[in-house]
């Protein structure tokens, strides 16, 4: 009897699935979320909406009233714009309309591992350029490859560490490369920096950003793309039909006609997350890396599975990336609320209580 699985195609049987195993805690630091919730003004303001609209039809094909907000929120002219049930959707169909075999799809490592997950399932080759020891983009690496790139994929602030390119260098590499650029800028809230202004001059350049992290608005899933309108056109034809529900359509119209109410969440966790890095660099046994994200990664000179449990016994929740490459000893904790923050700090002191203070050694 033929392997039923022998129908799989040979790359996906190859790849493990991205997942994470479902834990509870009290304390949740793992999935960098907003740790504040939608203000509920803005909700009171999306159940009155929701109340008038009959849930029995579908939503718009096209929903734009909300492209055309995105579009003055970000900058973006309307017709570059698109939106997805959360940026991973944008991520898959921007991958769908333009991987296939023999394509060459550039990616620093560490990041996100869905993008060579795709990747590798769709055919393409993935080329991976390594960070520097202090986890910051290498550019010059970087401008090598990208010649050769049919797409390059940058997540900028980088997931788990937190590094950002630059506009100077992420100008030079749109420069030398006949391929897209994609920047996932699901954090950029948190840097302060945004990429958008140079989709002006380099109509191969995607952005993608979600509003997941600083809009509150994780469990709601939507995500947007912004690009020349003739890719947004091509890359709309991988997406699926009516992708965003009537609920999630009017949580991202109200957040962003209240936006006032978001952005002192959104300073409160900046100013949170250099007081976490701040505390988190004197304590014995730990080296924590600096971040322009809600999170920071961080490397222990015990077993990092033994932070993990010992962090977990006690209630609190982070997360695990020593499988990532080069990050083999390393956690990352999102930015919680104060009293989160100093609750996960006080663990942390107490585990790596008599630990050998960790000596930074980079390889040469």
């Amino acid at each position: 009897m033929t392997d039923i699985l022998s129908i799989i195609k040979p790359s996906v049987r190859r790849v493990e699935a991205y997942t994470l195993k479902q834990l509870a805690a009290p304390i949740k630091i793992n999935q960098n979320e907003n740790p504040f919730d939608m203000p509920e003004a803005i909700k009171a303001a999306v159940y009155r909406r929701m109340n008038e609209k009959a849930w029995s039809r579908y939503p718009a094909f096209v929903p734009s009233p909300l492209i055309s907000k995105l579009a003055d929120f970000s900058g973006w002219r309307s017709d570059g714009v698109l939106v997805g049930n959360g940026s991973n959707e944008l991520i898959e169909a921007i991958l769908m309309v333009t991987v296939e075999k023999g394509k060459r799809v550039l990616v620093p490592q560490p990041t996100f591992t869905l993008y060579k997950l795709l990747t590798i399932i769709l055919g393409g080759e993935c080329e991976e350029v390594f960070l520097t020891h202090a986890l910051e983009f290498d550019i010059q690496k970087l401008l090598e490859a990208t010649r050769q790139a049919d797409l390059t994929i940058i997540c900028s602030p980088n997931n788990p560490t937190g590094s950002l390119i630059t506009l100077s260098d992420l100008t030079s590499i749109l420069k030398v490369t006949a391929g897209l650029v994609i920047v996932d800028e699901a954090y950029h809230e948190f840097s302060r920096q945004s990429v958008v202004p140079l989709l002006n001059d380099f109509e191969n350049l995607i952005v993608l950003r979600t509003f997941s992290k600083a809009m509150a608005m994780a469990g709601l899933r939507v995500g947007y793309l912004l690009a020349h309108p003739r890719l947004v056109q091509e890359i709309a034809k991988a997406k699926l039909p009516y992708n965003l529900n009537i609920f999630s359509i009017a949580a991202a119209e109200t957040a962003i006609e209240h936006f006032h109410l978001l952005q002192p969440q959104i300073d409160l966790i900046i100013q949170e997350r250099e007081r976490l890095y701040g505390q988190m660099q004197n304590v014995p046994g730990l080296k924590a890396f600096p971040s322009q994200a809600n999170f920071i990664a961080f490397e222990t000179s015990l077993d990092p599975m033994d932070v993990f449990k010992a962090l977990y016994a006690d209630g609190i929740l982070v997360r695990d990336v020593s499988r990532y490459p080069m990050l083999d000893k390393f956690l990352r904790v999102s930015v919680g609320s104060p009293a989160e923050n100093d609750r996960f700090l006080a663990s942390l002191r107490k585990i790596l209580k008599g630990a050998e203070t960790f000596a930074y050694q980079p390889a040469d």
